[in-house]
């Protein structure tokens, strides 16, 4: 695994390239069918697969008829029996077979609209590797919204952005998990109390009545940052918040700061991108598995003209919400570095630094409910600030 750009006071998870993306893998991984199951949950639809190594995936919905689909770099099926695997109830269907050269691919008839609402590929101690899935029921709005097309040969194209077409999807990324638990103070873990504050704030999101969140991770679960971006893309993200709290040797520190990717990092990000993602989970709406590495990062350059300085806007319309919700801020609050997680070059992102695990009042506030709450409260303040904004700005924008 190769480590990229280091800033300190950031978790070392920030600064790695997604391991899948860059591995080698030894022949192509296999399903245990006996491991894997994909059936109907109190709150929608499950799939589980076990396979015997981590491969590339990416996961979308398709429209008339309903189906999701699991596209793998690649899979072999061999010995698998879909009828075995599937409970039906909301999933009526299930196929299994290749899609274009490289990739396997699972398809699952659905018999009502369900939203991804988690995905997430772990890789075990033991070499193998779990996909896990959850749908539950949308509209039929919002699932034609989140629908990709298919080009007139039959190969599933990456969705175009549709702005203001349907609610604003926030991906909402709690920081470390699973192997990386991030800093770790008085008994507290960092990777926890992320994933607390994730499923607050997404939850307050899907309340606001004109936003919907999806989480980039919703257990103790080890996500490479190239499946936190694809997982993003996946659900049509039209921004990331990565929630942290890092610990350094003092407690003198205190209080939020929300990063953007730094100017200096931006020359050198599309490059890095380039070289550890799969071409064809790049750019959201463009397949780049045909075009050369010049090609791919003028695109990405071009993308990022765009998504930075709605970046740069979002990060001083979430300083200005905290500080209006009553959240405790840093001295200097508003702060860039070369963190990989914001690399995205297709939808703005920012970290947010919620404060220190070495200062006790910061801990303090993070494990006390009301303290979280102001915290959830200026972020989804900052966020509806900043779209209501960007709608504003839209006509504006090149063509």
């Amino acid at each position: 695994m190769r480590i990229w750009g280091m800033v300190k006071g950031i978790g070392l998870a920030l600064m790695l390239a997604g391991p899948l993306a860059a591995q080698e893998f030894s022949g192509l991984a296999r399903l245990d069918a006996g491991q894997s199951r994909v059936e109907d949950s109190r709150r929608g639809v499950e799939i589980d697969l076990a396979l015997s190594q981590p491969v590339p995936w990416r996961v979308f919905t398709l429209d008339d008829p309903r189906r999701l689909v699991l596209d793998f770099a690649e899979v072999d099926w061999a010995g698998a029996d879909p009828a075995a695997l599937l409970s039906k109830g909301r999933a009526t269907a299930l196929r299994l077979g290749r899609g274009r050269p490289g990739w396997s691919r699972l398809v699952l008839d659905l018999g009502a609209p369900m939203g991804i609402d988690s995905a997430g590929m772990r890789a075990l101690g033991s070499g193998a590797a779990r996909l896990q899935l959850r749908l539950s029921p949308v509209t039929e709005e919002e699932f034609a919204a989140r629908a990709r097309p298919a080009d007139p040969a039959g190969e599933m194209l990456p969705a175009p952005a549709r702005p203001g077409a349907g609610p604003l999807v926030v991906a909402v990324d709690a920081g470390h998990g699973g192997v990386d638990p991030g800093a770790m103070r008085e008994g507290l873990v960092e990777a926890d109390l992320m994933l607390r504050l994730a499923r607050e704030t997404a939850e307050a999101i899907n309340r606001s009545g004109n936003m919907r969140a999806v989480l980039t991770r919703d257990s103790d679960d080890f996500v490479p940052l190239s499946e936190r971006m694809t997982i993003a893309r996946a659900a049509g993200a039209g921004l990331l918040l990565s929630l942290h709290a890092d610990a350094l040797e003092e407690d003198a520190a205190s209080g939020g700061s929300v990063y953007t990717l730094s100017d200096a990092a931006k020359d050198a990000a599309s490059g890095r991108m380039v070289e550890r993602h799969q071409r064809s989970d790049l750019l959201s709406g463009l397949d780049l598995s045909q075009q050369d590495d010049r090609v791919a990062t003028a695109l990405m350059d071009l993308a990022r003209l765009d998504t930075a300085p709605q970046s740069d806007r979002l990060a001083g319309a979430l300083v200005a919400a905290l500080r209006q919700a009553g959240a405790h801020l840093n001295s200097r609050p508003r702060r860039s570095a070369p963190l990989a997680v914001l690399n995205a070059a297709d939808f703005p992102s920012v970290l947010v630094e919620v404060g220190f695990l070495s200062n006790a009042g910061d801990r303090a506030r993070l494990t006390d409910p009301a303290g979280r709450a102001r915290i959830v409260a200026g972020l989804v303040a900052g966020v509806q600030g900043w779209a209501a904004e960007e709608a504003a700005r839209a006509p504006l924008r090149r063509r």
